[in-house]
């Protein structure tokens, strides 16, 4: 090796290595190791990836331990081929440092590509994260099938090529195989294989692995999903998560059919042998998802800023009435995110629309014949002159926001908040998410905890 610095430090651009990779540039640096981007001067100076392993505060008998290792998964490594997965290339030891190197992917990261939606304001929508999984699925299938578990999933590290559609799983490091988790022949390799099994982001990674270090393939299947959240919501997850119970809070900032979002919190269940076990049960759930049905023509409009993610207080929704009174409790209207032009039907429990009941009774009550039966003629429809008179509105927010504002505003002043909302909704039936949430923060007599009220349900 040529001017090669000391074990350790930041292997320097235009460093040769093994007398054939010459280093451009440090993609990435973790726990594990540094990645470099580097060209291998045999093969026509080939762009690829050359993935240091030192992994951080390891004595001697680690280091020996992390190179047995090392080098017997990299056979394993060398096993796989699937087109979705950067090719093995090879492995080498010197200067006591280890490295694997694999194919470059010339694209973007999902975490850089939902970058760039957001400053659209757009985010992946329902029908683009199914169709996402079920490219990524089978992946993680092969993957497991092959004794191998990934454990660092996450939008940074699932790539989409230049000019292709198929998404990438990149960043294996020296991957985990599921047999050392069931190999207790000495207490001292387990305590190994259990700090080599840290690896995964916080917010991702869940708590077994995380914590002590367990992992299997539903392991796995708990970051995709904690990933496809993040798409579809475009929030971190410790976001999406409640800090008090740690309960996974996503459906409010995302309108997804019932049968999806139960996909999606199946993968995200705490207790490991509650998730899906295998990346196959959640191809075949998905399989059984029905179409989306066509939606009627009177739909509600909703931008993108449905999510609660407001920038002004002059940002309202538009509301179009349907033309026939229901004549069963409230149905939940269609969604249509303008930007994607996608509708999506949500149908949730009636008994969620019981808090608006009274306020929708008492709007036609109080119309000036005090008759709900003198505005609606024989064939069930509201005349135009009745109902220029009368009036009456559905609320002008979304109801999981509203719901959501119930939440928090509860937290602060107790049960009481059920009955402020439906006050303010009937007094403001047009009101925007920005005026709504400052008239709940009037409520909460402390001037820091309304502060933070408005904040949570603003940021």
């Amino acid at each position: 090796m040529s001017g090669f610095p000391s074990a350790g430090s930041e292997i320097a651009a235009g460093t040769l290595i093994d007398n054939r990779y010459i280093i451009q540039k440090l993609l990435g640096q973790g726990g594990l190791g540094r990645t470099y981007l580097a060209f291998d001067t045999r093969r026509f100076n080939e762009a690829c990836v050359l993935k240091e392993f030192a992994p951080i505060g390891t004595g001697e008998s680690g280091i020996e331990k992390c190179r047995n290792l090392f080098k017997r998964e990299a056979k394993i490594l060398h096993q796989l081929e699937h087109p979705q997965i950067p090719r093995f290339l090879a492995c080498f030891e010197g200067e006591g440092r280890l490295f694997l190197v694999q194919e470059y992917v010339d694209g973007k990261t999902y975490s850089a590509i939902l970058r760039e939606r957001q400053q659209q304001d757009k985010v992946f929508t329902e029908n683009e994260v199914i169709e996402w999984l079920n490219k990524l699925l089978p992946v993680l299938q092969y993957v497991h099938e092959h004794n191998i578990i990934h454990r660092d999933i996450s939008p940074d590290n699932i790539m989409l090529p230049s000019g292709k559609d198929l998404p990438v799983l990149i960043d294996f490091g020296v991957g985990k195989q599921i047999a050392d988790l069931n190999d207790a022949s000495s207490g001292e390799q387990v305590t190994f294989v259990g700090k080599m099994s840290l690896v995964g982001k916080v917010g991702y990674a869940p708590r077994e692995q995380i914590s002590i270090g367990m992992c299997s393939p539903s392991s796995d299947l708990y970051a995709l999903g904690v990933t496809a959240v993040v798409l579809l919501t475009g929030r971190d997850p410790s976001f999406l998560m409640d800090q008090y119970s740690l309960e996974w809070k996503w459906r409010f900032y995302a309108s997804v059919r019932d049968g999806f979002a139960q996909i999606l919190d199946k993968m995200l269940i705490d207790i490991p042998k509650n998730r899906y076990q295998s990346a196959s049960e959640v191809i075949q759930h998905l399989e059984q998802l029905e179409a989306p049905s066509t939606p009627p023509k009177n739909e509600i409009n909703l931008p993108y800023s449905l999510l609660p993610k407001f920038e002004s207080p002059s940002e309202t929704l538009s509301v179009q009435l349907p033309p026939q009174v229901p004549t069963s409790p409230w149905q939940r209207p269609f969604v249509n995110t303008q930007q994607e032009n996608t509708l999506i039907n949500a149908p949730v429990d009636n008994t969620q629309y019981s808090m608006f009941s009274s306020t929708l009774n008492s709007t036609f009550s109080n119309t000036s014949n005090n008759t709900p039966n003198n505005i609606i003629n024989e064939n069930n429809n509201i005349s135009n002159e009745d109902y220029s008179n009368t009036k009456p509105r559905l609320p002008s927010l979304d109801i999981e926001f509203i719901e959501r504002c119930e939440q928090y505003l509860a937290y602060y002043i107790g049960p009481m908040a059920n009955l402020i909302i439906e006050e303010v909704l009937a007094e403001n039936p047009d009101i925007s998410h920005y005026h709504f949430i400052q008239l709940l923060s009037r409520e909460i007599t402390d001037s820091r905890s309304a502060i933070e009220f408005s904040r949570k349900l603003l940021g």
